[in-house]
């Protein structure tokens, strides 16, 4: 079965394409000359939003999540032979913690370093713009207001979920916890949150993911389970407090709403920045600097 046979927007493959090095230069507003293959009206439908246009589709998807689960296996056989055990990667050990995180990072550079290739050498475009990265329309606004508010926005989402967090906290000890036993671990941790986690998250779901479910469902559909997808890849380290899964889920949902109103990833993620960030500076001064931390 060929996953891209209902993608009305896919490029003829017996058609040649343009190579990258043809591309006229972009405008912030102008689609990628690359992506004209794709702006044509969908039969028996209206034309799609610039902002949807992409090249890949379902089998694309499919293909990155086996990519996903294959690099989880590999990076599993790793670790035991170094002596980490499943289970201490299932209940995030603390003193597996640097190990878990830094697999982590091989991890999700290895799914950018995936998705680049993708672009750049099966699609011939470039890789941050066709995957959604656009410039904000500031408008008649300054450009740090225009792009500082939705930082603000995050960082006041981020405040509403704590207070809602703490009201249905569960008793049940979370795994996530288990990485702030250790004053170094929680520091790597908490840098890897406000760096490396949001630019890959918002890549992987509001870049290459919402595009292809809002194509073949609508955009309303496909914010309800781009965000429901964002909640669920946490519920291993929260769970089974399913009342913080459940808030994340809607927060995975705003983001997203946040970039279909927009049309860029970028306001996801100044979104994720603000909401990441906030939980950084809360744990700060929450834990003293991290001095009350063992290891310190």
């Amino acid at each position: 079965m060929n996953f891209d046979d209902q993608n009305p927007f896919a490029p003829d493959p017996t058609q040649p394409r343009d190579p990258p090095a043809q591309a006229a230069p972009v405008s912030d507003g102008e689609l990628l000359p690359g992506l004209k293959h794709f702006a044509h009206e969908a039969p028996n439908g209206p034309q799609i939003p610039d902002d949807l246009r992409v090249p890949w589709g379902w089998g694309n998807l499919v293909l990155f999540v086996l990519m996903y689960f294959v690099l989880g296996i590999l990076v599993v056989i790793g670790l035991a032979a170094y002596g980490v055990k499943p289970a201490d990667i299932q209940k995030f050990s603390a003193k597996q913690g640097p190990s878990l995180i830094l697999s982590q990072v091989v991890i999700s550079l290895a799914l950018l370093g995936y998705l680049a290739a993708e672009m750049r050498y099966h699609f011939g475009l470039p890789f941050w713009r066709t995957i959604g990265w656009r410039p904000l329309e500031t408008g008649r606004l300054p450009r740090v207001y225009a792009y500082g508010r939705y930082v603000l926005a995050g960082f006041f989402l981020s405040m509403v979920m704590q207070l809602a967090s703490a009201s249905i906290r569960t008793k049940a000890k979370l795994p996530i916890e288990n990485l702030f036993q250790d004053r170094h671990t929680a520091i790597l941790f908490l840098l890897i949150a406000v760096t490396l986690a949001p630019v890959l998250e918002e890549t992987i779901f509001r870049g290459y993911i919402y595009p292809v479910i809002a194509r073949s469902f609508g955009v309303g559909t496909s914010i309800a389970v781009t965000g429901t997808l964002f909640g669920m890849l946490h519920a291993q380290q929260l769970w089974p407090a399913w009342g913080q899964i459940a808030l994340l889920i809607i927060v995975g949902i705003v983001f997203t709403y946040a970039r279909s109103r927009t049309g860029t990833v970028v306001a996801s993620y100044l979104m994720h920045l603000g909401y990441n960030g906030f939980l950084f500076v809360g744990y700060l001064i929450a834990s003293h600097e991290l001095h009350n931390l063992p290891g310190g």
